[in-house]
């Protein structure tokens, strides 16, 4: 088994505690397996007791990051959520994204806030668009990813076809952390290379992870009764073609995001989900440094500071509350705190942090860097929002995407205007949708991403705010920022546009 690091970390100061954070998110295409992998490391973190399901029914639990309406309905992410647990004397952080595209600029925010990330690949697809996206973006930011190989319990690809296709498609390099006895219905158990363990079923050849055996020579596997020969002897002989050509992991290349250590498992059935747990308390990095305009913030500086990465609406639907998630990078934060609110230029008072496992709550007391708290607010903050000590910091790289799909709405009740237009800004500074106001002053005009955001804008309208609506294509097909560095041609355009607009 991997060594657990916490012991070593008990000796840092509050200054360094940073180095006791491990912020990280995982990311994959749709139905990769993503939201079954974040319940699982739940439950190996300590931080609940019963995994849930994707498509829980009868009896069975339902997942805690998934909790939306129309997500337990759908079976998918559609929003981020975060999930804080402790582990051996670790802080983990932990930020489930949605793999859909359509909701890509929030995933893609929520990357801003990480130090580390899981990559998750289905077994029998390979990489896949999104996952490719994804890996690019974590690859702009030198974001260190552990590979997580899942679905090996079912049929796959070859494991050595799966490591090819990775290594040259992402052009990164692979170290093997657990290796798979057999895939699909001849699937045995896992190999903890480094720990030099059997991982075995609990009792049945179909039954979840449940048996560990230490292995002193991984031939020995041929040996053991729960394997047959026909399935031991191919599994050995790709794990030493692999441990022959694939590098020797290295925590330097893994940190600055070249190497990937790359775990086989099933998140499903629980095999290899501690040892990718372990991967990240041993090897991904604390709290890092950020960049701001001016300069760059280090998590040992004294003076708190954070940046607003995501708003959310109506986690609790009962008080219409909005919370801002703000990722700390500097300074220990406690509750109380006055801290400056650089785009408004004034102190703002901090009375109510909170720590997240999904939408369910508790006070946070102090925090530090790597730590994600939330702030319930009144829209006082906003997404790219920068709080600390007294200095106007500015942190980069929070993108904005434009609009791809533009729609016009209807309402089936004109009575209900009003909580329309309040549902709509509340939305709209969550990021759900982006919002665009005629100068007639009609319905606005609301642009999104993907067309799966028009079905949670629906939705949540509904669920939340008792406001039932049509949409309809709208008669634009993009929505850009004039910007110009002639102020002279830029007042002119605008001046222009005004003109036709008023004549029309």
């Amino acid at each position: 088994m991997l060594e657990n690091t916490a012991a070593t970390l008990e000796a840092f100061p509050d200054q360094s505690l940073g180095a006791k954070r491990r912020t990280f998110a995982i990311i994959s295409h749709p139905d990769a397996g993503k939201t079954t992998l974040t319940e699982r490391l739940l439950l190996f973190g300590g931080a609940i007791q019963a995994a849930g399901n994707v498509r829980a029914r009868g009896q069975n639990r339902r997942t805690r990051s998934d909790w939306l309406a129309i997500e337990q309905a759908r079976g998918i992410s559609v929003s981020s959520s975060v999930m804080t647990f402790e582990r051996g004397g670790l802080t983990f952080n932990l930020l489930d994204t949605p793999g859909h595209s359509d909701f890509s600029e929030d995933t893609y925010r929520t990357l801003t806030a990480v130090d580390a990330a899981v990559m998750v690949i289905d077994a029998a697809k390979g990489i896949e668009s999104q996952t490719r996206k994804l890996f690019e973006v974590c690859r702009l930011r030198d974001i260190p990813i552990i590979t997580f190989i899942n679905k090996i319990d079912r049929e796959a690809l070859d494991p050595l076809a799966l490591l090819d296709e990775i290594s040259s498609g992402l052009a990164l390099d692979l170290t093997v952390m657990t290796w798979p006895i057999g895939m699909g219905v001849d699937f045995r158990g896992c190999l903890d290379v480094v720990g030099k363990r059997l991982l075995l079923p609990k009792a049945a050849r179909t039954d979840g992870y449940g048996r560990a055996e230490p292995v002193a020579d991984f031939a020995d596997v041929a040996s053991n009764p729960s394997v047959e020969e026909r399935i031991a002897a191919p599994a050995l002989e790709s794990l030493a073609l692999c441990q022959d050509s694939l590098p020797k992991f290295d925590v330097r290349a893994f940190q600055e995001g070249h190497l990937s250590p790359v775990v086989f498992g099933s998140a499903l059935k629980d095999f290899c989900v501690e040892e990718l747990l372990n991967c990240l308390a041993n090897w991904a990095p604390g709290a890092l440094a950020r960049k701001a305009k001016s300069r760059v913030v280090t998590p040992e500086e004294d003076k708190v500071t954070g940046f607003v990465f995501k708003v959310q609406a109506n986690m609790d639907p009962n008080h219409r509350d909005r919370v801002a998630f703000v990722r700390l990078c500097s300074g220990k934060f406690r509750r109380g705190m006055k801290l400056f609110h650089a785009r408004e230029g004034r102190f703002m008072t901090v009375s109510a942090p909170t720590f997240f496992l999904a939408q369910q709550r508790e006070t946070a007391d102090e925090a530090f860097p790597g730590d994600i708290i939330g702030i319930p607010n009144h829209g006082t903050l906003r997404v790219g929002d920068t709080l600390t000590e007294g200095e106007a910091l500015q942190f980069e790289g929070i993108p904005n995407f434009a609009p791809e799909v533009l729609c016009r709405v209807s309402l089936e009740d004109a009575m209900r205007t009003k909580q329309l237009n309040k549902a709509l800004e509340d939305l709209a500074e969550e990021g759900v949708v982006q919002m665009f106001k005629p100068m007639g002053g009609s319905l606005p005009i609301l642009g999104v991403v993907g067309t799966l955001q028009l079905d949670v804008l629906t939705s949540r309208l509904k669920q939340e705010y008792g406001v039932s609506i049509r949409t309809e294509a709208a008669p634009y097909q993009t929505a850009r920022w004039v910007v110009s560095d002639k102020k002279d041609a830029l007042r002119e355009a605008v001046g222009s546009a005004v003109k036709v607009s008023a004549v029309a």
